[in-house]
């Protein structure tokens, strides 16, 4: 893990989708209140290249992930008060990609979540640069799977050998959303990858890091996710790793909390709306007791991850991204 960990956002890009809220639902005053205050950090913390200068906020994936905070709380990003940033870290991301590989950044971990963020604004962002650096962007996660023979995953360079659940699975959720985009993902790539995250699954549905000991929440969050967008939700597997994950409610990842948040949220929603809403609702108590008074979330990876991570643990409470359809 170089810099802070996994998150995101996988989303479908495409218009005229109903989304998954129901007409009783209702946004949580205090959620709304932590999210205006976490954009407006945000909002105000970007510098003129359209990154943040805190220790990680030059990653292409942490400015991916602020960039998805925005568009998941519903933020217009054409026309809206918060489309300039919105379109400045778009802007961002596409200057650090390689013209002639289409590598993000200097990591499969910048190269994933920016992946995952182009994904998510192709098609609602009006910017001409976006799709083809998007398919580049995808032809790369591809071949480097295609290189790495032994496992048919991913781990920290394109080139490398080795593969681990972390870095596959932020690849795998990337290839999922650049095929709701609309780009030609195969099977066969998407298949392999769920191959390798299976190896690493203990027999209490827990995975580990890069073998099946040594399971964590963390790592059984992301394995259930990817699953989950599999459409894999009826295996025996998927719903002992669902056990294993309500086993493990109040579990706190003390390194990269911020990447736990954001993958619990999606797996349990996903998988149990009510277990959800339970967990849910302990992390808005246990966000509202974390956030600064400038409306940053505190963390050793810097405040603009940290506050990104949180507020997409809180997303899932307005469900403006279609891929939180079921």
């Amino acid at each position: 893990m170089r810099f802070f960990l996994p998150l995101l956002f996988l989303v479908t890009a495409a218009r005229g989708q109903d989304l998954p809220r129901r007409a009783d639902d209702t946004i949580p005053a205090q959620v709304e209140s932590m999210y205006v205050r976490g954009l407006q950090y945000l909002a105000k913390n970007q510098n003129a290249q359209g990154s943040w200068t805190d220790n990680v906020g030059s990653e292409p994936a942490v400015v991916g992930l602020c960039v998805l905070a925005f568009l998941a709380h519903g933020e217009d990003p054409n026309v809206g008060p918060n489309a300039p940033y919105i379109r400045k870290g778009l802007d961002y991301i596409l200057s650090q990609q390689n013209a002639n590989n289409g590598y993000i950044g200097n990591s499969m971990y910048n190269h994933g979540f920016s992946t995952l963020c182009l994904a998510e604004a192709y098609g609602v962002v009006d910017n001409p640069k976006i799709a083809p650096a998007l398919k580049k962007a995808v032809d790369l996660i591809l071949s480097a799977q295609k290189r790495n023979s032994r496992f048919n995953a991913w781990r920290y360079t394109p080139d490398s050998k080795d593969a681990d659940t972390t870095v596959s699975g932020c690849q795998i959720v990337a290839l999922f959303a650049a095929r709701n985009a609309g780009l030609g993902v195969p099977d066969d790539s998407i298949n392999k990858g769920l191959a390798y995250l299976a190896k690493n699954r203990d027999n209490d549905g827990g995975y580990g890091y890069t073998s099946a000991g040594g399971s964590k929440p963390t790592l059984t969050a992301i394995g259930s996710l990817c699953l989950s967008l599999a459409k894999s939700k009826d295996s025996k597997e998927y719903k002992a790793s669902l056990e294993y994950l309500k086993k493990n409610l109040d579990y706190r990842d003390r390194y990269y909390p911020y990447y736990y948040e954001y993958y619990m949220s999606q797996a349990l929603f996903h998988a149990d709306e009510t277990v959800w809403r339970d967990w849910n609702a302990r992390n808005i108590r246990y966000m509202a007791t974390l956030q600064n008074r400038d409306g940053s979330w505190p963390g050793s990876q810097g405040g603009s991850f940290s506050t990104a991570g949180a507020l997409l643990s809180l997303a899932l409470n307005y469900r403006f991204l279609p891929i939180y359809e079921k």
